[in-house]
């Protein structure tokens, strides 16, 4: 799942609710300067954030590679930097969106699979 959304939007907190909705128990923290966390619960989860990683054209996709595997559940945030990453199923497309105070709207939108 790639979550959108500008800095201070919610993306860590939506994927916290997320892992707790799959099992995950412990402490689910953002990944922005270890670029992901990996969490077991009821499903595996992987948690990206490519913030800091620039673009993956650049990089080496590898450094991905065992976040974004077939039995895991990954949510990743900033994923205007994935664009590159090919072959991967995106189940669906978030974007959060400040609308004032502690208001924020969410868009979710189903995606396909690119093997398809």
């Amino acid at each position: 799942m790639l979550i959108a959304g500008e800095l201070g939007a919610g993306k860590t907190t939506f994927v916290r609710g997320a892992c707790r909705a799959l099992g995950v128990r412990g402490r689910v923290t953002s990944p922005t300067f270890t670029i992901g966390q990996r969490y077991e619960g009821d499903v595996p989860v992987s948690h990206l954030d490519l913030y800091r990683l620039g673009d993956l054209a650049l990089e080496d996709p590898a450094l991905l590679a065992d976040y974004l595997t077939p039995e895991r559940v990954a949510f990743v945030e900033w994923p205007e930097v994935a664009d590159s990453v090919v072959g991967v199923r995106i189940a669906a497309r978030v974007r959060l969106a400040h609308r004032g105070g502690d208001t924020r709207e969410l868009t979710i939108e189903p995606d396909v699979d690119p093997r398809d």
